[in-house]
């Protein structure tokens, strides 16, 4: 075994057998997510504390944070007002000036025999002021044997770093525990970048940024090493970027050299489309249909990102795509992610291409019996055919005799493992991805990297700006008169209600409890409900209610959020509105506006919300741009839950931010594309130790092959 597989071995390692913590700190560090060595080094401090110098009780003021000295002059139990509430107090002096040192909540024995009058200590917390005396409240306390030994003394100041911890795991316990494994890591931890890489962007080593890290010396900036910014963060964040880029790198490069499914340019089914749309295609929709039919008709198979905002056309480009196909005597399938958008692709694609000969099928978890033994044979035959699902076209039975191409709808829905699966029931098919949600760039660069990408930027003509407000609780007296009035003149409207999957029973009695109220409310018009649990059936029946105009009012879940167009609709109140993200909100108020009347989205909120969540809703009510919505949403919610990142099949973001770290993204991803061009098989000496590093990192996501 070589020092990097050897070094990787012992990263590996349970974090229970550092010394010092066994099986029950390592359970507790579990729950932080800390379950190996390799994630231990990588919890870093989020914040310091400032203790490099001793501060004297006179001059220090209240409402500081300070490390103090003091001998115990006095000590003992104090009984507190009628309660006889019991306070430990422990009373100092540094000779100039008393400080009382105060536990509510204390081990009374083992307090009695830590603090004993003569002894010394240092103490750090907030002082502030009782009866004019100054007092520390459950502050940090470490013992000083010796004053005047200086070394025993100053080995307990400095900049002290903070760790995010959970219920019974402390700090000290966490700094302990790093202090051991740090113990000869220069010696124990092999160097991860290649030494030119390190020298050209001027980055300190591996070993050397942890160390500093976790023990920052007294001369560093402790504003800088706050910030997470000091050249040993930096090091740390551009090394995951490098690996993710570089893993990214070699997807694309496998991808380049397989041999897919070349179409011949066929067009006849498409200009027969054209001729039935009653509008003409944005030139956003020709650019994209385009690319997708050049890399249809080459023998490279396709990899393509297709991304425009709510209502932009993707759908009816994918259809084109599925056209090219289908004329090649092949088979299409298009997976959406839930049964309501499936069925409402089905009937727009059937609509669409009747009288055309294309047999266009619809398989879901609710298709059934012989409908769905029929729909199995047509795929197995390899007649030419459009099929449109859910994650029922990933079970093992149903299987494709001429599948070419694949189309994922809202792709961050869907994990990187069941792309695969319908991917491997044909030999390497053209594969196009769709998103209603617009990706800020640095993020498609992560997220997609390995992907092609065609962007519609403008929306259909006849699409109207959607008015957005925010109202408060105090207001909705109003805002039912505004509902009754558009209501009143032919109009329809939506009431959506968060549904959160933790408290799914919880959100859902709310959302009934709130249907009933609104029935009541409304009582001169039709109200229906729809959410997740209904059945297809019912649902497809109250959705067919709402869209002749029979039903005037749907309350519903987050369900209608993906694809749902009834172009009556003009006004969406979403309830509880600080508890989505915004780009959820964007995609929920694109389901009005699409009939070509003024139409408005209602931001319900409670006025007691917290800063950030005003500061969203701000966002939404001041801008219509989906792509400027993400970017915000981004800097708000973080890279970890903006589309759902731990789907995408890519390694866990440690210390990389998608914001504040663009340049050190661009820098891995220009570094690993140069390393490639000069090296694409990792076979130079000072290149080797990277694929291994590569393979850990990626955690079981890169396949052998893709890599050298």
């Amino acid at each position: 075994m070589d020092a990097i597989q050897e070094n990787i071995a012992w990263l590996n390692s349970p974090v229970q057998y550092v010394k010092g913590v066994g099986p029950y700190l390592g359970k507790l560090l579990e729950r932080l997510g800390v379950a190996t060595f390799e994630d231990l080094l990588y919890h870093l401090p989020f914040r310091y504390l400032d203790r490099r110098s001793i501060a004297s009780i006179v001059k220090t003021l209240p409402g500081k944070q300070r490390v103090l000295y003091g001998q115990v002059d006095a000590v003992g139990e104090v009984i507190l007002g009628r309660r006889g509430r019991r306070v430990f107090e422990v009373i100092v002096t540094d000779g100039e000036g008393y400080l009382t040192v105060k536990w509510f909540h204390y081990p009374r024995k083992f307090f009695q025999e830590r603090f004993k009058k003569g002894e010394k200590f240092l103490f750090f917390g907030e002082v502030s002021l009782y009866r004019g005396e100054k007092q520390m409240l459950h502050p940090e306390v470490t013992p000083v044997k010796e004053f005047f030994e200086e070394e025993d003394f100053q080995k307990h100041l400095g900049l002290v770093p903070v760790y995010s911890t959970t219920e019974g795991l402390h700090q000290r316990q966490i700094r302990k525990a790093l202090d051991f494994l740090m113990e000869g890591l220069e010696g124990r931890l092999a160097e991860t970048l290649p030494e030119a890489l390190r020298r050209k962007w001027g980055f300190p080593g591996q070993a050397e940024s942890f160390s500093r890290i976790h023990r920052p010396l007294d001369e560093d900036s402790p504003e800088v090493w706050t910030a997470l910014r000091s050249p040993f963060h930096r090091r740390l964040v551009f090394e995951e970027f490098f690996y993710l880029q570089l893993g990214l790198a070699f997807r694309r490069q496998r991808a380049q050299v397989l041999t897919g499914i070349a179409h011949e340019a066929k067009f006849r089914f498409q200009e027969v489309l054209r001729n039935k749309l009653p509008f003409a295609l944005t030139e956003g929709q020709e650019r994209a249909i385009l690319e997708i039919t050049r890399d249809m008709c080459s023998p490279r198979p396709m990899n393509r990102l297709l991304q425009g905002d709510v209502g932009s056309g993707k759908t009816l480009v994918c259809l084109f795509a599925a056209l090219l196909s289908a004329e090649n005597g092949r088979q299409a399938a298009i997976m959406a992610p839930t049964e309501i958008l499936a069925d409402q692709h089905f009937k727009n694609f059937s609509r669409l291409l009747q009288g055309m000969g294309i047999p266009v099928r619809l398989l879901t978890a609710s298709t059934k019996g012989k409908e769905r033994q029929e729909i199995l044979e047509l795929l197995q035959g390899g007649e030419p055919a459009i099929v449109v699902g859910t994650h029922a076209l990933l079970e093992e039975d149903v299987a494709f005799e001429r599948l070419s191409l694949v189309v994922i709808d809202e792709q961050h829905r869907f994990g990187v493992r069941q792309r695969m699966v319908l991917m491997k029931k044909s030999e390497q098919p053209d594969v196009l991805v769709m998103t209603a949600t617009p990706i800020p760039r640095s993020l498609a660069m992560t997220l997609y990297g390995d992907l092609d990408l065609s962007l519609i930027t403008e929306l259909p003509p006849g699409r109207v700006p959607i008015l957005t407000r925010i109202m408060y609780e105090k207001d909705r007296p109003k805002l039912y008169d505004f509902v009754r009035e558009k209501v009143k003149t032919g109009q329809q409207a939506y009431f959506v209600f968060p549904l959160i999957e933790e408290s799914e029973k919880l959100d859902l009695k709310d959302a009934t409890k709130a249907y009933e109220k609104l029935r009541e409310i409304f009582n001169e018009f039709k109200v229906e409900m729809l959410h997740g649990r209904m059945k297809n059936q019912q649902k497809e029946e109250v959705m067919g209610r709402f869209s002749r105009n029979e039903t005037q009012i749907l309350v519903s879940t987050t369900v209608i959020e993906v694809g749902i167009d009834v172009p009556n609709a003009t006004l969406m109140v979403i309830e509880h509105a600080e508890r989505f993200g915004l780009s959820q909100l964007h995609q929920l108020r694109g389901r009005v506006g699409r009939g070509g009347q003024k139409s408005y989205c209602i931001l319900a909120t409670d006025f007691k919300q917290s800063d950030l969540a005003k500061e969203r809703l701000k966002v939404m009510e001041a801008s219509s741009d989906g792509f400027k919505i993400a970017e915000e949403d981004l800097k708000i919610r973080g890279p970890g839950d903006f589309l759902g990142t731990r789907q995408s099949g890519l390694p866990d973001f440690r210390v990389g931010n998608l914001v504040s770290d663009l340049d050190l993204l661009e820098a891995a991803r220009e570094s690993a594309r140069e390393l490639l061009e000069k090296d694409p098989q990792l076979a130079l000496e000072e290149n080797r130790m990277i694929r291994p590093i590569l393979l850990h990192r990626w955690k079981g996501r890169l396949s052998l092959a893709q890599v050298g």
